[in-house]
């Protein structure tokens, strides 16, 4: 899949202010600071689409954005920002759960996790929330430019045996970089695979 076109539609505080639409959503989330907006921009090559802040946790509304007219990138806030107090934090997760559990356009969720870092219990506890509330989704490991090749596959194994502890099964993983757009092409593969089958199964 080419990304030819990439718009911003809307920002919504709330899931029932999200677009009116039929058009499948893949909503992409994970921790601040873990590189979200520049895998967006590299994913859409355009470096000015989700805004990118020195300051974690800026992204506090559900950003919508129309690819090649055909279906949603969804910019969701991150998770995990220490700097946010209790109520602003209970707010956001409200935000973020009832989108992901109330929307029925969402296909699938892409949970962005730094693989320089050894598992950490909130991604971990998010990504189980997933599997247990019976959503699909991929984890995307980001800054793989950060770290030798080797080094990269072994943090992503050692992550993938932490999951294997809870799970039956292994959800999908790429390996991406926004620097140098590794796992791109892949990503959008992904993607371009089950919007195929949903229209398949529409026709």
């Amino acid at each position: 899949m080419e990304v030819k076109t990439a718009e911003f539609v809307i920002s919504a505080p709330v899931v029932n202010m999200c677009p009116a639409d039929t058009k499948p959503e893949y909503a992409f989330i994970g921790r601040s600071n873990v590189g979200k907006s520049s895998l967006i921009n590299m994913l859409c090559r355009n470096k000015k689409l989700a805004k990118t802040s020195a300051t974690p946790g800026k992204t506090l509304l559900i950003n919508h954005f129309i690819i090649n007219k055909e279906w949603y990138l969804v910019d969701l806030p991150g998770y995990g920002y220490a700097k946010r107090s209790k109520t602003e934090i209970a707010k956001l997760d409200r935000m973020i759960r009832g989108y992901i559990l109330q929307r029925h356009q969402l296909v699938s969720v892409f949970v962005l996790v730094d693989v320089r870092l050894e598992p950490q219990a909130i991604d971990v506890e998010f990504i189980n929330w997933l599997g247990q509330s019976g959503v699909p989704f991929c984890i995307v490991f980001t800054k793989a430019d950060k770290l030798s090749h080797g080094k990269v596959n072994t943090n992503a194994e050692e992550y993938t045996r932490t999951l294997l502890a809870t799970r039956d099964e292994l959800p999908p993983h790429i390996v991406t970089s926004s620097e140098n757009k590794q796992g791109r092409d892949e990503l959008l593969e992904y993607i371009e695979k089950i919007n195929k089958e949903l229209k398949e199964g529409q026709d």
